[in-house]
């Protein structure tokens, strides 16, 4: 029986996933929570094995990126399958070059992410097929890993807020917000993906998710 643990900032979608898991009888949830960090704390305080399978929503609520996420769970034993919505094709990229093992779709029927789990939990790849443009081909896309408080800053900066307002929205000096915008930028440049101007920095904004189509910043 594989040991399974679900990461949703959205209970309902966890008890629902939790139910169809202890009808199918093959996985038992071992976790239900809404971060990874609560997670790894639950491991550290039980002494708990890794979970074979952890289903992870694509954008959590605390803050983190999913390149964050998806490191830290792999790093700490356990393979990830990405519960998304098909909307978020860069954040989805950016998940399967962290190391995500594939990626089941939100809208997809509970049999079919169940048939996912157990996939992944044999050690079997999905068949993302639906998912390759998101992926480059290759995966080149090239990640800037940006901090979650560089992409607080840029979220607001290339949403149009001066830097100013950005900086007194977030509680921080001026200088900080700065230099944020800086270190944005040379690792921007870093990977091939130069953002000189507020336009630029707004495009690579909207290619990662951080900002939406329409350039307002990104919920989920």
């Amino acid at each position: 029986m594989s040991r399974v643990a679900l990461i949703d900032d959205h209970e309902s979608v966890r008890l629902g996933l939790e139910a169809a898991c202890a009808r199918d009888g093959a996985q038992t949830v071992v976790f239900s929570g809404s971060t990874v960090v609560s997670y790894l704390e639950w491991r550290s305080a039980t002494s708990a094995q890794p979970a074979d399978v952890v289903v992870l929503d694509l954008t959590l609520g605390d803050g983190t990126t999913v390149t964050e996420n998806v490191r830290s769970l792999v790093a700490d034993g356990a393979s990830v399958v990405i519960h998304s919505v098909a909307d978020r094709p860069a954040a989805v990229r950016e998940a399967l070059a962290a190391g995500a093992a594939g990626v089941v779709s939100k809208s997809s029927a509970l049999g079919d992410v169940l048939d996912a789990i157990r996939t992944v939990a044999q050690g079997e790849a999905l068949n993302n097929v639906e998912w390759a443009s998101a992926v480059d081909g290759d995966r080149d896309f090239a990640d800037a890993q940006l901090s979650t408080r560089e992409r607080e800053v840029l979220r607001l900066y290339a949403a149009g807020l001066p830097l100013k307002a950005v900086a007194e929205r977030l509680g921080v000096a001026y200088s900080t917000a700065k230099e944020n915008i800086t270190r944005i930028r040379v690792k921007y440049v870093e990977v091939g993906r130069p953002a000189p101007t507020k336009v630029d920095l707004l495009r690579r904004a909207m290619e990662d998710g951080i900002v939406a189509a329409d350039g307002a910043p990104s919920g989920r």
